[in-house]
């Protein structure tokens, strides 16, 4: 980074500044190379220790003097390594500058005392310390971004599962009322009080959601996730929007954890939203099976299933993604596709 490389660029000349003028080339050399790797501590740390570490002690071991801030690019080394390595790279890297400070002061012709061993030494941990606490604190950061990211992604399939089944609802029901608003005053009365219904559901979901996203610390009153155990007013729901739906249930029904059970759920309304917006034909059938390991849920409809094959690829749209996405987060399988003898098919499997 362009910060890296400006101090690089000013330890190097405070340190080829304060060489002696009567010393060699190779003198101003090694205190340059001492200080120039810090350009690189981020993409190269390894190389960047290593390079300042070998130009340090090969000071010592010439004879060419010593000054104590000619080894700062050995402490960012060690600092950078723990900071962008794991910790056992950045032990590795520790034993290395703990071997280049005994260089310097013992081996060196210096007779410094063994103090000043110790305080370089615990100058080299705490740069090891200080790296370690930073990469843990960027690894918590970008664990919590990603969890935002997750929080988002769910509330966006939230909303969409919400938004697209009860205005799926609402705009047939609209049409019906539009239909028989003339002729059949009682038939377009019913489609207006489903219409209602479907409107004040999606509003208390969408206020359940916007409940969760409050940041004040007022107590919010969420209503219960729904699950399969609503399953019987979403079917009389898409039922009153006229599919005829056929539903069937096998084996021994059990509960299911809050999370499963909203994913199942949600499958199932996603599944017969889309039978609703996208299937030519008029009859679909969900049959639900309570296997011993297993929890099995199917959605098949009769209609064009190359229209909501369609629908499902194209791009932006979220409905068997989002559905996916929901199984794969409780260990489930999702399938959908056209069935060969036509219409389409959803499988959600989901183990108990």
């Amino acid at each position: 980074m362009l910060v890296d490389a400006l101090l690089a660029g000013v330890l190097v000349v405070l340190m080829v500044a304060g060489v002696d003028p009567a010393a060699s080339l190779l003198t101003s050399v090694l205190a340059a190379l001492s200080a120039a790797p810090i350009a690189v501590r981020r993409s190269a740390p390894l190389a960047a220790l290593a390079v300042s570490g070998l130009a340090y002690a090969g000071s010592a071991l010439l004879g060419y003097g010593h000054s104590k801030t000619s080894g700062i690019g050995v402490l960012i080394g060690v600092f950078s390594v723990a900071m962008y390595r794991s910790r056992r790279v950045a032990a590795g890297g520790w034993l290395f500058g703990a071997a280049v400070v005994v260089v310097n002061y013992v081996v060196g012709p210096y007779g410094v005392p063994w103090t000043d061993v110790g305080m370089a030494l615990l100058q080299l941990t705490a740069a090891w310390a200080l790296g370690e606490s930073t990469r843990n604190w960027a690894r918590r950061a970008e664990q919590a971004r990603l969890s935002v990211l997750d929080e988002r992604r769910r509330i966006a399939r939230e909303l969409h599962d919400v938004v697209a089944h009860h205005m799926s609802v609402v705009s047939l029901q609209a049409g019906v009322a539009e239909y028989v608003f003339d002729s059949d005053r009682a038939t377009a009365k019913r489609a207006l009080t489903d219409i209602g219904g479907a409107a004040r559901e999606a509003l208390g979901e969408m206020r359940r959601l916007l409940d969760v996203l409050r940041t004040d610390d007022q107590d919010a009153e969420y209503a219960p996730q729904p699950g399969l155990a609503d399953l019987d007013a979403l079917i009389a729901r898409v039922q009153d929007a006229g599919l005829d739906l056929e539903y069937e249930v096998t084996g021994a029904a059990s509960p299911l954890p809050a999370g499963p059970d909203l994913c199942a759920y949600r499958v199932a309304q996603e599944s017969l939203t889309n039978v609703l917006k996208h299937a030519g034909g008029s009859a679909a059938r969900l049959t639900l099976d309570y296997g011993e390991t297993m929890l099995t849920l199917n959605v098949t409809d009769d209609g064009s299933g190359s229209a909501a094959h369609r629908s499902a690829g194209e791009p932006g749209r979220r409905g068997i993604v989002g559905m996916r996405e929901r199984a794969e987060l409780y260990g489930g399988v999702l399938t959908a596709g056209p069935r060969p003898e036509g219409g389409f098919s959803v499988t959600v499997r989901l183990p108990l």
